[in-house]
């Protein structure tokens, strides 16, 4: 990046935008599937979990890009592993102090944050080699991107499995109980994780191919 390039030029806006669609981590380039799977049973813990991996994602790529011309090559993952594990344990305390029942909920997966492929992806294949502030776009977009598909899965997962949204009874508010509908159990449970994800992900690439054959 130039130095007298705008703060969001073409290039830059790409960076927080493309992830969330023609480059999304996990519906083109399949990663962190896991930790999709284990925390959308309920839409809360997908948001907070999804804001916790743009925190720490976002001032990681910072600070490797701050350091990385200082940081020999043969330690560089070790670092790496450091900014992240320290990221991690800020927003682990800080959820247990400020909205410990979620903090709860998510369990050991806001500390296996350390080992999100996508997050350490993303340090190798860009803040290593760019400046801060395209590292902080690119790591906001990566993580934005990861953080939209948990959102949707929790969403389906919470709305037809227990037929709430943020613990409102929506499906009871809008009568769908009255004509017989009943709460699809099966959503909350691991494999309609991976069912939904898997058709986000088809969705997508199906997108992507139609879009590609157009042009």
């Amino acid at each position: 990046m130039s130095d007298k390039e705008p703060l969001f030029s073409t290039r830059n806006i790409k960076l927080l935008t493309n992830p969330l669609n023609d480059e999304n981590p996990i519906t083109v380039q399949v990663l962190g599937i896991c930790s999709a799977l284990a925390v959308t049973a309920k839409l809360k813990p997908s948001i907070v979990m999804a804001i916790s991996v743009v925190v720490v994602m976002a001032v990681s790529n910072v600070v490797i890009s701050l350091v990385r011309k200082r940081v020999p090559p043969r330690i560089r993952i070790i670092v790496q592993l450091t900014v992240i594990a320290s990221m991690v344990i800020l927003v682990d305390q800080f959820l247990k102090a400020f909205a410990y029942d979620v903090s709860r909920q998510l369990s050991v997966f806001v500390g296996l944050i350390i080992t999100n492929c996508i997050i350490m992806g993303r340090l190798e294949a860009f803040a290593l080699g760019n400046k801060p502030w395209p590292s902080f776009l690119d790591g906001v977009g990566n993580a934005a991107g990861y953080g939209v598909i948990l959102i949707i899965v929790g969403f389906f997962r919470e709305l037809l499995g227990s037929g709430e949204l943020l613990g409102y009874p929506v499906l009871e508010k809008i009568g769908l109980y009255n004509i017989g509908y009943e709460d699809n159990g099966l959503m909350i449970l691991s494999p309609m994780a991976l069912i939904t994800v898997g058709i986000i992900i088809w969705v997508q690439r199906y997108k992507n191919r139609i879009l590609i054959e157009d042009k």
